[in-house]
């Protein structure tokens, strides 16, 4: 079986049924499923979904606080802002163009660090790049972790329940799971280590990476604007952490065929380009799937892309030293390439008639 197959670890419900079709669990078969993929103390090999959760809980009494106690029409605006424009656009930058796709290179290790702590850390690097290559190899299919087809609950718990590394991988493929990630300097797991904790990640490393990045930023913004600020923006990006756990769901159809000609130019696939993702975090998803591997994804004029522009300002300082764009390929492959033309003979008549199809 290749390595993109089995990499993930299949749920209790597998990932395909009898007849070798997507299996469709029950909501009830997901829930469950969820909470066991928690369970530390039943394997503390579940540390990573369950430290990715209890991050989102945190988060959950800055909100409640911002709503009750501080809330102000301004607070409102600068945690929109940034859960939807900041958050959104760095997850865009960080964990999809580069902690997956290697769409851009940093010049050096510092703007690595600075840009993967841009903003509060709230999804381990790991639960996100490595199940995302399988996504893009089985888009759509049995086996994409969080297939739109399977349903809001599928794609919605997925970081629990599709989206961690398989436990019994050999010790060539945990190699291969390696490789996908340490060009974004996260610290891994020896396979020795990997068999105890079941991941790349180390428990030890990422633990104290989450607590040093919130501590420096609530510092930041409680001196900025005092408490009422430092809640604002905390809950705020609890809800990013909520509301991008939905995205794929909606990014794919919501499991129907929602394409459109002349929006959408990837057909391989259920994605489609949407309006408010793209233009809060540069995430026009359709073309993403044409050119994963592009540091822009917003190609047409319309298409506002905030992570690129992120990109180019780090390249114009030198802090990226190389990128790949692919809105030039897009252009002539896909609006401006030339028609096919064939002459052929009219039955009737016998006079030659050009065809442009």
């Amino acid at each position: 079986m290749a390595f993109i197959h089995h990499v993930l670890e299949e749920p209790s419900y597998g990932w395909k049924d009898n007849d070798g079709n997507l299996s469709k669990p029950t909501k009830k078969q997901i829930i469950k499923e969820f909470f066991s993929r928690l369970n530390v103390f039943k394997d503390r090999r579940n540390w990573l979904s369950f430290v990715a959760w209890l991050m989102v809980l945190s988060l959950v009494p800055f909100l409640l606080l911002f709503i009750f106690k501080y809330f102000t029409f301004t607070g409102l605006l600068i945690a929109f802002v940034y859960s939807m424009v900041v958050m959104g656009t760095h997850g865009t930058v960080w964990y999809h163009r580069y902690c997956t796709h290697r769409a851009y290179q940093f010049r050096n290790n510092f703007w690595r660090f600075f840009t993967q702590n841009l903003t509060l850390k709230i999804i381990p690097e790991e639960i996100y790049a490595i199940s995302h290559h399988v996504h893009h190899a089985l888009s759509d299919q049995p086996g994409d972790p969080y297939n739109a087809q399977g349903g809001f609950l599928y794609c919605f718990l997925a970081d629990a329940n599709h989206q961690p590394i398989a436990r019994d991988l050999s010790e060539k493929d945990y190699s291969r799971c390696v490789t996908l990630m340490k060009h974004t300097g996260v610290k891994v797991n020896t396979y020795a280590q990997y068999k105890k904790w079941g991941s790349v990640a180390n428990p030890f490393y990422l633990i104290l990476g989450v607590i040093l990045n919130w501590s420096f930023w609530f510092a930041v913004f409680y001196f900025t604007g005092g408490m009422a600020l430092a809640c604002a923006i905390f809950g705020a990006a609890g809800v990013w952490a909520v509301g991008v756990r939905t995205f794929n769901f909606e990014g794919h159809g919501k499991g129907e065929d929602k394409r459109r000609e002349g929006i959408d130019h990837n057909w391989s696939d259920m994605s489609v380009n949407q309006l408010w993702p793209g233009i809060v975090a540069g995430e026009w998803h359709n073309n993403h799937h044409l050119f994963p591997k592009s540091a822009r994804s917003g190609f047409k004029p319309y298409q506002v892309d905030s992570a690129w522009y992120y990109i180019k300002f780090m390249s114009l300082i030198g802090a990226v030293s190389k990128y790949h764009d692919s809105k030039p390929q897009f252009y002539k492959e896909y609006m401006t390439a030339e028609p096919k033309k064939e002459m052929v003979f009219c039955p009737t008549t016998g006079k030659p008639i050009l065809v442009v199809e």
